[in-house]
């Protein structure tokens, strides 16, 4: 059935609204890549069994969604309209909600998230503490809609947008309402979206393209895959937007192959789109063109560079080109090109629909809107967390993330992926946003935000990160090629106990040139880590080069394992783990540990529940 225009896809919206009344409750069960990690298919299998048995078909619904945020809670069943949040649902326990929840309308007590610092266990998912605090305006439909349905988006005004820039307003006044609103880029560098639409649409060389860049490199983050899987009408209906403001008839979708659901999820997208004619030749009768093109990438993570992204659609080496001339001005295939990433264009829709005086209202006076973050590490509450730009990183960690585990000490985080600058504890009450970030030595990046607590050493993280960065430059500069390497060889000397006086000037001396002259983003962002973690924890640095110590008793080098006699039991805990058999006594008896089969692989101190293994 194709939509033939703006009153068709009202008439569209309705139909679903009134099949849906008829179909409550509704059990939504999280799909997202997380929660496949957890089985969530053999949840949802059983969910689907189970109305079938008990004949529930015509009164309950069931709707596999994109993935919640709360990803470590997996999986994740939301009942409405209550919205009734359980975590870590098991095939078991299944009969119990539909048989009580369901039918009886009672609560599993077992299955409620229980808040570790108050013990409390809400029941609603907006009372849930990880929630409460977010902003999710983009993020948050993913919970309410099944991704491969289009008719879900559309029951929850998808597409309106599209109508209202088609029917209602010109390209330039798109372009004007972009640039009121004040967006800016979320895939790191934070430029004007308005500004990179208006100099593509002024230029005049015939066809243009629009890239949507799904090419999410940074360890640990998972904002754009999680959208092109839960939500990806949201990020097309922001592209057609973008392609119709800036003139623009093809347009690609650069996204990992490593995300085989958002790959699966983004086509079958693109398919419904173009079927009901919201997507293709003469969408919704408007007499404008728009195609999609799936282009899958090979992962590796320069190639989130508009430039080397382009190369490589071309179907060249990967590689950064220098700039000027930037993409908008000579892009693909020679073409003017606009590249945004997938957050930027899940932002479009809303600020088209609701106009950019309420967009301008949320976050800060440079920084508008909300920012997806991708909280890991050492905190209790991982996920993806959606806020409003100003929020602080001690509302991110402590009120969302809840914390730090155990009861340890928080040290730093580091935002911005690899490329990111390591925040100590002294800037917890920093705001988050462009330049708070730039001004502490880190950066917003794609949004990835790592926790680290005092067993964390921030020597041993800049080696890890410049590892990474090492393994992952393109080595078409030099700086960058040679600056880096040479970095990581200083830090791991540093870490193993060979560091020298001088070596810490001379970190700063080579970081700072990679920073100043190397051709591409990674190269020009690489020193952060090595600049922030000498900055803010210099004497890390001096314990391991002057005293040959590791002061958070990470680098294996400088660290031994001995077992302290007053407090151990012979319990033989720390025995069974193990791997050397270096750890031997009889029960109940003092244990020793012999230094010279010990391989410092830290299972002992991990099993014992005694405190009685010390790490020197």
């Amino acid at each position: 059935m194709r939509i033939a225009d703006e009153s068709g896809l009202k008439e569209l919206k309705n139909s679903v609204l009134q099949e849906r009344d008829s179909l409550r409750p509704c059990i939504t069960i999280c799909g997202g890549t997380g929660c496949h990690g957890y089985a969530c298919e053999k949840v949802i299998a059983a969910v689907e069994n189970e109305i079938e048995r008990q004949n529930l078909k015509d009164k309950v619904s069931m709707r596999v969604t994109g993935c919640h945020g709360f990803c470590e809670r997996g999986p994740i069943v939301v009942i409405y309209p209550e919205k009734v949040f359980y975590q870590r649902v098991a095939v078991d326990d299944v009969p119990e909600i539909i048989s009580q929840t369901i039918i009886n309308s009672k609560i599993i007590e077992r299955l409620l998230y229980t808040d570790p610092n108050t013990g409390v266990k809400p029941v609603h998912e907006d009372d849930v503490p990880f929630y409460n605090r977010q902003k999710r305006i983009i993020f948050g439909n993913n919970g309410k809609i099944e991704p491969t349905n289009i008719s879900d988006y559309i029951a929850l005004d998808g597409y309106g947008a599209l109508c209202k820039a088609l029917f209602h307003m010109t390209p330039d006044q798109i372009i004007e309402e972009v640039n009121k609103s004040k967006l800016r880029g979320r895939g790191g560098a934070g430029f004007s979206t308005s500004k990179k639409w208006a100099i593509t649409r002024a230029s005049k060389k015939g066809m243009k393209f629009i890239i949507c860049n799904c090419d999410e490199g940074d360890p640990g983050a998972y904002m754009d895959r999680s959208l092109m899987e839960g939500n990806p009408h949201l990020v097309l209906e922001g592209m057609i937007i973008g392609a119709y403001a800036i003139g623009a008839h093809e347009g690609y979708i650069y996204i990992r192959n490593e995300y085989p659901l958002a790959v699966r999820n983004v086509g079958i997208a693109i398919k419904q789109a173009e079927e009901l004619g919201l997507l293709g030749k003469n969408i919704l009768n408007s007499g404008f063109n728009f195609t999609i093109t799936v282009h899958k990438a090979a992962g590796a993570f320069v190639c989130g560079e508009e430039t080397a992204l382009i190369s490589s659609i071309e179907g060249k080496l990967d590689g950064p080109r220098p700039r000027p001339p930037f993409p908008a001005q000579k892009g693909l295939w020679g073409k003017p090109t606009n590249i945004n990433n997938v957050e930027t264009l899940a932002n479009v829709p809303l600020i088209i629909e609701r106009g950019a005086d309420w967009y301008s209202k949320i976050g800060t006076e440079k920084s508008k809107g909300t920012k997806i973050f991708s909280l890991v590490g050492k905190v209790n509450n991982t996920g993806l967390v959606e806020v409003p730009m100003g929020m602080t990183l001690r509302e991110v960690v402590f009120d969302i993330g809840g914390g730090i585990p155990k009861g340890k000490n928080f040290k730093a985080v580091q935002t911005g992926g690899p490329s990111g600058g390591c925040i100590p504890e002294s800037l917890i009450d920093l705001p988050v946003d462009f330049e708070r970030l730039t001004e502490v030595g880190s950066m917003m990046g794609s949004g990835g935000m790592i926790v680290m607590d005092e067993n964390t050493c921030m020597v041993d993280v800049a080696k890890y990160f410049l590892g990474f960065l090492d393994d992952e430059s393109c080595g078409k500069c030099v700086p960058c090629r040679e600056g880096i390497e040479k970095m990581r060889e200083i830090l791991t000397n540093i870490c193993k106990g060979e560091g020298e006086e001088g070596d810490i000037e001379l970190l700063e001396e080579i970081a700072l040139t990679v920073k100043e002259t190397s051709l591409c983003g990674l190269g020009q962002t690489a020193s952060n880590p090595v600049l922030t973690t000498i900055k803010y924890f210099r004497d890390e640095y001096e314990e391991h080069i002057r005293n040959k110590r590791c002061p958070a008793g990470v680098c294996l080098d400088l660290i031994s394992y001995s077992i302290d006699a007053e407090k151990c039991n012979g319990c033989g805990a720390c025995v069974r783990p193990c791997p050397t058999q270096a750890i031997t006594g009889e029960k109940k008896k003092l244990h020793s540990l012999d230094q010279e089969k010990c391989i410092k692989c830290g299972a002992c101190f991990e099993t014992c529940k005694f405190d009685s293994i010390i790490i020197k």
